[in-house]
């Protein structure tokens, strides 16, 4: 059976979800789902101070998440139109894990998993990752005050959180095929080069995966 494209792109801050995100809806002419950042305005406070402002951050994004999802759900995947999205609600563990504890985390771990229990699941998740070095250069060059404050530990923890989960997404999750890119050495945004690479890539594994979807 013939499966409606819905790709996630996923990978720490400053890493280029966005942006590749932007081009494979554009190159493929898919729907894209963007996520609400700076429109949290909790975010500037957590960057400041973590540990004080990280449950209403998160259960800011949390409930945005859910609210974009479950509108793509009902106007796009339900009517089997591809979708490609620059993140997932998955992500949301992946932050609260290190910054949420005891109870906090307890009462957001409840609120998630009845959240989720009918939300729409990647087929197809394509995570980038980068050295820290870069991932910092590119926050800085894209200018968001809301990031200024960014500590480059919480940066670096954050980023192998990524590489710890997304290991064992692979093992757990073997039906949905995880298309990795190495953030150092590709510049899709710059590199035009680089770009025709990542979406052959994507064409080769939507070719070949099953798919329902038409190509020119």
């Amino acid at each position: 059976m013939l499966q409606t494209p819905f790709i996630s792109v996923e990978g720490p801050i400053g890493v280029g979800k966005t942006s590749l995100a932007n081009r494979i809806a554009n190159h493929f002419q898919f729907t894209l789902l963007k996520e609400i950042v700076e429109e949290n305005p909790f975010l500037g406070k957590f960057y400041e101070n973590i540990d004080e402002w990280s449950f209403q951050t998160e259960m800011f994004f949390l409930c945005n998440r859910y609210k974009q999802l479950n509108d793509i759900k009902q106007n796009y995947i339900s009517k089997k139109l591809p979708v490609v999205a620059d993140y997932h609600i998955f992500k949301n563990m992946i932050f609260t894990q290190r910054t949420l504890h005891g109870e906090q985390f307890e009462k957001y771990r409840a609120i998630y998993d009845i959240l989720i229990q009918d939300m729409p699941k990647p087929n197809l998740v394509i995570y980038l990752n980068a050295s820290l070095n870069t991932l910092l250069e590119r926050i800085e060059s894209r200018g968001r005050d809301i990031e200024k404050s960014i500590e480059p530990g919480y940066l670096e923890r954050l980023s192998e959180d990524y590489e710890t989960f997304m290991n064992e997404f692979e093992l757990f999750h073997p039906e949905v095929p995880v298309i990795r890119l190495d953030g150092d050495n590709l510049d899709f945004v710059k590199n035009s080069y680089d770009l025709e690479v990542v979406l052959k890539k994507i064409e080769e594994q939507l070719q070949q995966g099953g798919y329902r979807y038409e190509f020119a």
